[in-house]
């Protein structure tokens, strides 16, 4: 599967579940994660065969309930809206009262604040300690 350009540009490929590639948005301002079916030429999820559909729904629900734990989030913004990238990406975003939106959505409040080289490190590790990815090919 070819990652479509502006995801690759704005992320980082943490690994990769059954049939999601797992990104992280590289904008340290939240915790915001974005799982990508591994299948071209999708932009909805109506277009994945209805096998296809359940596992999507059960990787987003398992990694949506396992990130809520393991930030403390107040809440967990999931969608997949597609208008910029038609690549078929589900954006899994964990929201604070205290964050720089809240209540709003994230889309156009500030400027992206990029994850250091460091940070970037200290990210995957946390998460390799309470996720169980595969490496990305």
């Amino acid at each position: 599967m070819i990652l479509h350009h502006q995801l690759k540009n704005d992320c980082a490929v943490l690994g990769r579940f059954e049939l999601c590639l797992v990104l992280l948005m590289n904008d340290k301002q939240y915790p915001w994660f974005i799982l990508v079916p591994q299948r071209e030429g999708i932009t909805e999820i109506h277009e994945l065969s209805e096998e296809e559909q359940m596992q999507c729904m059960r990787e987003s629900s398992a990694f949506a309930k396992t990130l809520k734990t393991i930030f403390k989030a107040d809440k967990m913004n999931i969608a997949a809206l597609g208008n910029m990238v038609p690549q078929l990406h589900i954006h899994h975003v964990v929201r604070f009262r205290g964050d720089p939106a809240w209540p709003a959505p994230i889309w156009g409040v500030s400027p992206p604040q990029p994850y250091t080289t460091e940070e970037l490190i200290g990210v995957r590790q946390f998460i390799a300690q309470h996720i169980s990815l595969q490496p990305a090919n």
